[in-house]
């Protein structure tokens, strides 16, 4: 007879087998690639920590608004587009204008700086490297660099990288610095069989380069090493995620002091899309040795985990056990490895090698 584990495990194969690809996700770059198979290299001989379901919070806190239209029957797995790099641009605003490549401000300067060099069209273009832009909340840091002493943070901003896990300030948004920050960090490292028939110089220009040439240009990369909670909250695109983003926000940062944690990042983000699951959170995890659990490392660490249909109640269970890497399958969207693997097809993989496994049909897979 089949435990009750193993029965909720049926339960999301299930909803697994009735995946829905949300239309609405912004597919800024396509990642189609030869290789179609899941990625299964996230964390060699650990597997991942989940529960099936949230488990009911214990403590009172504030309630989400009961008549949000949200959807709550579709499958969320593998709702998000596989990406390589996440960009985070700090713009200390909470709401943004539709498009944020419209915001008249420098950091609107740096968004359309950017999808200018690798967006469709660019002169870094690559279809098979998706790079998602996102404008945020979270503050931008107020100290100069030595080698720019004169730069302000009226005349710079702060941009984080995921699953690099690199921050880079101060950031000007002069066409040599964009230029030169694409070239060093939003270029592939390796490029898609498809670009072999390239000439040699122009599968060059496609790739990364991170030489002293390059580097010089930018001032020295840091290492974040404290969890970063990202909430959409972008009201001018959809009302769900601006109601929901700033509850959420507020909950986390309540519940982050109770418990003792100072050391996280929370901040609302532009539309990173599926407005119907709101409320949307990405939390990124930071690599070793930001995280450990009982002195090995965290099978987590190093992603990025999108959640969906997210709601105030979530959190207070999630901060007690969030930071050791114990996952909510029925509110994970997917996500990125710290290798770019793609998280939603690693947890399919593993969830279904534990289920033929308590069949008696095989080990299964282990991440």
């Amino acid at each position: 007879m089949l435990s009750s584990m193993s029965l909720a495990r049926r339960r999301l194969l299930s909803s697994l087998a009735k995946r829905h690809f949300s239309s609405s996700r912004p597919i800024y770059q396509t990642s189609t690639s030869p290789s179609s198979s899941p990625d299964s290299s996230i964390a060699p001989n650990s597997r991942i920590l989940y529960t099936p379901t949230c488990p009911p919070s214990t403590c009172f806190c504030a309630s989400a608004p009961s008549d949000l239209d949200i959807d709550r029957k579709s499958s969320l797995l593998n709702t998000v587009p596989k990406y390589a790099t996440h960009v985070v641009i700090c713009s200390e605003k909470d709401d943004w204008t539709s498009r944020i490549e419209d915001e008249a401000t420098l950091e609107g300067d740096v968004v359309r700086g950017l999808k200018g060099l690798i967006g469709k069209g660019g002169k870094y273009f690559d279809p098979f490297n998706n790079v998602l832009l996102s404008l945020s909340s979270l503050p931008k840091h107020t100290n100069p660099k030595p080698n720019n002493p004169s730069l302000t943070s009226d005349q710079s901003t702060t941009i984080l990288f995921f699953p690099t896990f690199q921050l880079l300030f101060p950031i000007p948004s002069t066409p040599t610095t964009l230029s030169a920050l694409a070239t060093a960090h939003l270029k592939p490292t390796t490029l898609s069989p498809y670009h072999d028939n390239l000439s040699p110089s122009a599968r060059a220009e496609l790739l990364r380069d991170e030489s002293e040439s390059v580097t010089s240009q930018l001032p020295a990369a840091q290492p974040i090493s404290t969890p970063t909670i990202l909430i959409c909250g972008h009201g001018s695109r959809d009302s769900r995620c601006g109601i929901l983003g700033p509850i959420l926000v507020s909950e986390f940062k309540s519940q982050l002091a109770r418990h003792g944690i100072q050391d996280a990042r929370v901040g609302l983000i532009s539309h990173i899309g599926g407005h119907k699951f709101a409320g949307n959170v990405i939390i990124y995890l930071p690599p070793p040795p930001g995280v450990k659990e009982e002195g090995n490392t965290n099978a987590l660490s190093g992603c990025g985990i999108w959640y969906g249909r997210v709601g105030p109640e979530e959190v207070e269970v999630w901060l007690k056990r969030r930071w050791w890497g114990t996952g909510d399958w029925e509110l994970v969207e997917g996500g990125v490895g710290r290798n770019g693997e793609d998280l939603g097809r690693v947890v399919e993989g593993q969830v279904g090698g534990e289920d033929r496994e308590d069949r008696g049909e095989g080990r299964g897979v282990k991440t």
